[in-house]
């Protein structure tokens, strides 16, 4: 990462970037490894944003969230509930460091959210009704694809120093990780339960009209089509009403 990847507000010079430094390397991989020991990529996100808390000097709170087709944001960890009121109002406003990190710039760094013109009503409210006054979000990758964003905030103007952004970019790996692995797990968890409630309209419609599995899942497949929705909705239907939905 070079200076000029990281994106200040507009009136800020901007700081050189320093490498992490050893204590800060040890703490690090002493996290890492205690994210590793976590039983699932969840706990290990949670626990990394607390960490943040415990070994960023300026980081009063931490969150991880992910933008969903660019429009609904999720907070998949937050370290109090302050940054869950944070990521409401980005998607309340559709403005705000996170999704700026998403959409535009690796590294976004506000030095005091009161008066950044990029987010003229998310930074004075997060000010005025948080308490929090400076924040450092950045964009997380895996295999090169966006999956989220690290959101560092301070209590005080210019809370983050140059080597507190750089100690929260190297953070920012190991989360990607996690969240990577989250992403899998969830996708998983929804092909599964995609097959789990095909299966029971199947056996619905094999008891209701007697038929083979297979002319079974032909109705189904038509349905959706005759519809234009996609198959596992209308098994979600047929499961929750116990009825054919109507073309």
């Amino acid at each position: 990462m070079t200076p000029e990847d990281v994106v200040r507000g507009p009136d800020v010079d901007h700081a050189a970037v320093v490498p992490p430094s050893d204590d800060f390397r040890n703490e690090l991989a002493d996290a890492a490894r205690e994210m590793q020991d976590d039983d699932s990529p969840k706990e290990a996100m949670e626990r990394a944003v607390k960490i943040a808390t415990q070994i960023i000097p300026g980081c009063q709170a931490a969150g991880i969230c992910v933008v969903h087709r660019g429009e609904r944001i999720d907070t998949h960890a937050a370290s109090d509930d302050l940054v869950r009121e944070i990521d409401a109002l980005q998607h309340e406003l559709s403005e705000g460091p996170c999704l700026d990190a998403l959409r535009e710039d690796h590294t976004v760094v506000s030095d005091d959210l009161a008066t950044d013109a990029r987010w003229p009503q998310w930074g004075p409210r997060v000010v005025q009704q948080l308490g929090l006054a400076s924040s450092v979000s950045y964009r997380l990758y895996s295999t090169d694809k966006d999956l989220g964003a690290l959101n560092l905030y301070g209590a005080e103007v210019s809370a983050f120093t140059a080597e507190d952004v750089a100690d929260g970019l190297a953070l920012a790996a190991h989360v990607g990780v996690a969240l990577a692995a989250a992403q899998q797990v969830e996708h998983l968890e929804y092909a599964l339960r995609g097959r789990t409630v095909t299966g029971q309209a199947t056996g619905i419609l094999m008891e209701r009209f007697d038929l083979s599995p297979d002319r079974a899942f032909s109705v189904l497949s038509r349905l959706s089509q005759q519809k234009n929705v996609k198959l596992r909705e209308i098994a979600e239907q047929i499961v929750t009403t116990r009825t054919l939905p109507t073309v």
